[in-house]
């Protein structure tokens, strides 16, 4: 077991009509006026942004607003966000969506409190210094942004896709009704259940030291997930089934699932990015598709952990090999996303990349990793082309 620390200072007020403490939090939290930041049509379709408007004015705190957050946030907004709150002077972000709308309020948050240009954190040239709090209505369960220290931007020009962790950033509070879920696409529901998985998979199928309790606790919230994904593949108005799935997108992204390991692997999530970047597909449809062609290309480096994963979580019995096991581990993960009619290799997300943009996948996806990257199997650019190349 590696030491570690665990930080986890997000308020949670979790269950129906949740939203209705919107206003008490963020005056708890000692906001005198706030953004409102927030994607598209939904949340004022549903009437949810409305409701929060209310419960701010109820508790006297002003607001301004800001719409127009996409999948894969970008950059242009975040700045555009930074202005309007220098303008107005801002001191708390109300994020009012998915781990989109929380991240890009993360990114306002280091602009607002940081000099320079807010990319440069997300580049990796320096670190910053502040955050000015946040707070979440979470309205998808899938990124965990809304307990994690994670924010994910994607630069307009160019479409580079980077991720910037520090727990300056972690919500103030987290507001999670399951109820505000129940419209959701099918694909996106299950596009969210597969990145809850990935967050739990990539701490998990790593080399190094494990804790047992953290191990037991990351299997039972696979299962957990898998469960409740098929189950709203056939009933997507299950509200139990929507409540475990929130609070296991959390869970999976707040930490907890990586206590005592080396800090995980990462390298499908690497590979993604680069692919969200330059196709602008969903996160965790992006992550099923190239996930069995980098468990193929690393496991044996890491045997013992897809063994235990496939027994473990996929319920594979113990037959032949460890190696036939794995394998069998590996085909099993996939036959779930197929399941839950998500993609498992490039051309059934949609994408046909030509050789020489798999090349820059490639490239973009080590330069991103600073050469290398991952735990399972440390991977350079020439393997990272190879599971791309796989993953056709």
């Amino acid at each position: 077991m590696f030491d570690f620390t665990y930080y986890t200072p997000t308020w949670v007020v979790f269950g129906r009509g949740a939203s209705a403490q919107t206003g008490a939090l963020t005056a708890a939290a000692g906001a005198r006026k706030v953004l409102i930041h927030y994607g598209g049509g939904s949340v004022v379709r549903s009437g949810l942004l409305d409701r929060v408007k209310a419960s701010l004015k109820g508790e006297g705190i002003a607001y301004v607003e800001l719409g127009g957050v996409v999948p894969n946030p970008r950059l242009s907004l975040v700045r555009q966000g930074i202005e309007l709150c220098r303008r107005e002077g801002v001191d708390f972000l109300l994020a009012v969506g998915g781990g989109s709308v929380i991240d890009s309020a993360k990114a306002i948050g280091y602009g607002l409190t940081n000099e320079g240009d807010v990319w440069d954190f997300y580049d990796h040239t320096r670190r910053a210094a502040a955050c000015m709090p946040v707070g979440a209505v979470l309205t998808i369960a899938a990124a965990g942004s809304e307990m994690s220290n994670s924010s994910v931007i994607t630069k307009d020009e160019g479409m580079v896709k980077r991720g910037y962790n520090d727990d300056l950033c972690r919500p103030r509070f987290a507001v999670m009704d399951p109820e505000l879920t129940l419209t959701l696409p099918d694909y996106q529901t299950a596009s969210g259940c597969v990145d809850i998985l990935m967050h739990t998979m990539e701490r998990y199928l790593s080399s190094g030291d494990h804790m047992e309790l953290t191990d037991a606790l990351a299997e039972g919230l696979m299962r957990t997930v898998m469960e409740d994904a098929r189950i709203l593949r056939d009933d997507p108005q299950d509200y139990e089934a929507r409540a475990e799935v929130m609070w296991a997108s959390s869970l999976s992204h707040n930490g907890l699932t990586g206590c005592g390991s080396d800090g995980g692997d990462w390298v499908s999530h690497g590979l993604e990015h680069e692919l969200g970047g330059m196709f602008d597909v969903a996160h965790g449809a992006g992550l099923a598709a190239v996930w069995g062609s980098w468990a193929r290309y690393v496991y044996r480096d890491c045997l013992p952990r897809f063994v235990r994963f496939a027994q473990r979580v996929l319920d594979v019995p113990a037959e032949g090999s460890q190696e036939e096991t794995a394998l069998r581990g590996i085909e099993a993960m996939e036959e779930f996303y197929r399941s839950i009619r998500m993609p498992t290799n490039l051309r059934e997300l949609g994408v046909r990349p030509t050789q020489e943009q798999l090349e820059t996948l490639a490239r973009m996806c080590s330069a991103a990793a600073g050469g290398a990257k991952g735990s399972a199997k440390r991977l350079r650019e020439a393997d990272m082309l190879e599971i791309y190349r796989m993953a056709l």
